[in-house]
């Protein structure tokens, strides 16, 4: 763990500004490599459904497969809502929504997160832990493919664009 306030506020926002973006270029092309290669060698993820990853390796090879399957393809954007920093340790806190794409109709689908990151220094992530409960999701997720039949968009990996 790295010492306390080893690192300025403005060098971890600054990470998490390159983490947001990051995160929205491989929402946009089903890319996910240059995210992954925000975490360090040796990164901790601890995703609350899926599991515990440990390597930058393994985080890649995890959201790579998960993000490719349908329905999760369609979670095209990861909006966050607001951000708090713990400078002194090194800490980030965030609420990012997970919004699937436009159904047809218009109509948005979303559901939050709370993500815990621990920044590493040279613009990279240690550890990463997103908290949510997955019956939140599976509800979005229904209501999304409800929106989807009514607007008359066919359900599947190639409607979806994934």
């Amino acid at each position: 763990m790295t010492p306390v306030g080893t690192y300025r506020r403005d060098e971890i926002e600054a990470a998490f500004a390159t983490y947001r973006e990051a995160a929205a270029t491989a929402a946009a092309s089903g890319e996910w490599g240059p995210w992954a290669d925000l975490f360090t060698e040796d990164a901790t993820y601890v995703e609350h459904l899926y599991g515990e990853f440990h390597g930058r390796a393994a985080i890649l090879e995890w959201i790579s497969t998960t993000m490719a399957e349908w329905p999760n393809s369609a979670f095209t954007s990861f909006p966050v809502e607001w951000w708090s920093i713990d400078d002194e340790r090194g800490w980030v806190f965030a609420k990012i929504w997970n919004r699937l794409e436009d159904p047809g109709d218009g109509s948005v689908h979303e559901q939050y997160n709370l993500t815990i990151l621990h920044y590493a220094g040279d613009g990279r992530w240690s550890y990463e832990e997103d908290v949510y409960n997955p019956g939140h999701f599976a509800t979005v997720v229904g209501a999304w493919l409800t929106a989807r039949r009514t607007a008359g968009t066919p359900d599947g990996p190639a409607a979806a664009g994934g």
